[in-house]
């Protein structure tokens, strides 16, 4: 667990007064009369309750160090002074993410929120028909965080580029591939690839997260694996680890690793992404403050370059935005699932 705490104070003006010429026109408008619908929403509960009143907790349904975990972490310090309350990161591990995702959809306290990927999102409720919580209906959505392109990863003794395949062809079903769970967008995207790929018929191994995988990855337990640039690059750097291909086109996140398509494997255009969420009965006072101050801290340089060296690209949307990238998304892994025949006990 960590925590975050800002080291300035927190002022009540601040979330009103940006500069000094919207300070200039704040003094010049208390002059002046308010209309009555003014007035009415400046007294109302919504509007005039202070959020957050104590520390803001962030669930990751992932371990330390994997790509949630890393976009969470980022998140918090900026996010601690831009509320004036510390931010607190909590690992609660396990289901591919959908137990942490289950406990936010559930809190009552109105000051927790969830950093979750985009299966649990999506595809969780085509999965798990038991899912003990409804994406559509659960969750107020915040802000699209990071994405990252899904890289086909594989140790480097084996072969490479178009290669690869005609290996794992030999190999069958005595190689294995690794993801961070059942209904992940690695292991959706990696069955897409068999699709498209005729006699590529590699076994899922889940882990719990990304270093898991990698660690599998350089044991010899799993021949490939689909994993964000950030967390193979230094891997491929010290030639332990190689990259196939990219599931979608190029990316300035790794500029030298070619699309899939162009070691035959076509039609496989995947990203991973991460997604701040809180409980659907999060207050409107927070949800207004969130929607204001996350988006703006994506788009801080400090920000940026900190998840670039990640292996991440920030984004940060309105909740407007997130609600339209998952509806596009389980459109997508939905037909996957259909395709596949994709069936979760």
């Amino acid at each position: 667990m960590t925590t975050f705490t800002s080291t300035a104070p927190f002022k009540k003006l601040s979330a009103w007064v940006g500069s000094a010429a919207s300070a200039t026109f704040l003094i010049a408008a208390c002059a002046l009369p308010l209309s009555a619908t003014a007035q009415k929403s400046l007294n109302s509960p919504e509007t005039s309750a202070a959020w957050p009143t104590r520390p803001v907790r962030i669930l990751v349904g992932f371990p330390g160090g994997s790509t949630p975990d890393m976009s969470a972490r980022t998140l918090a310090e900026p996010l601690s002074r831009a509320l004036g309350q510390p931010v607190i990161v909590e690992n609660r591990v396990g289901a591919s993410g959908n137990i942490a995702a289950d406990l936010v959809a559930k809190a009552v306290d109105d000051h927790t929120l969830g950093v979750v990927i985009n299966g649990n999102l999506t595809s969780a409720k085509l999965l798990y028909p038991q899912l003990p919580y409804d994406p559509a209906k659960d969750f107020a959505p915040i802000s699209l965080l990071t994405t990252a392109p899904l890289m086909l990863v594989a140790p480097a003794s084996l072969p490479g580029g178009a290669e690869f395949f005609a290996a794992a062809r030999r190999g069958a079903t005595q190689w294995n591939y690794g993801t961070v769970g059942n209904g992940s967008v690695a292991h959706l995207g990696m069955e897409l690839i068999k699709s498209r790929t005729p006699g590529v018929t590699p076994l899922q191994v889940p882990y719990p997260g990304n270093p898991q995988v990698v660690t599998a990855m350089l044991g010899g337990q799993v021949q490939m694996a689909l994993i964000p640039p950030g967390i193979a690059l230094p891997h491929i750097r010290s030639g332990k680890l190689q990259a196939i291909g990219l599931a979608g086109g190029r990316s300035l996140l790794a500029p030298d690793v070619p699309p899939l398509a162009d070691v035959g494997v076509k039609d496989v255009n995947l990203e991973v992404w991460t997604a701040l969420i809180g409980p659907a009965s999060l207050s409107k006072a927070a949800q207004a403050r969130l929607a204001e101050a996350v988006p703006r801290i994506m788009r801080e340089a400090d920000t940026r370059q900190k998840l670039f060296a990640q292996g991440w690209q920030a984004v940060g949307t309105s909740p407007e935005g997130l609600r339209s990238r998952i509806k596009d998304e389980t459109a997508l892994l939905g037909s996957i699932i259909k395709l596949r025949g994709i069936k979760i006990e």
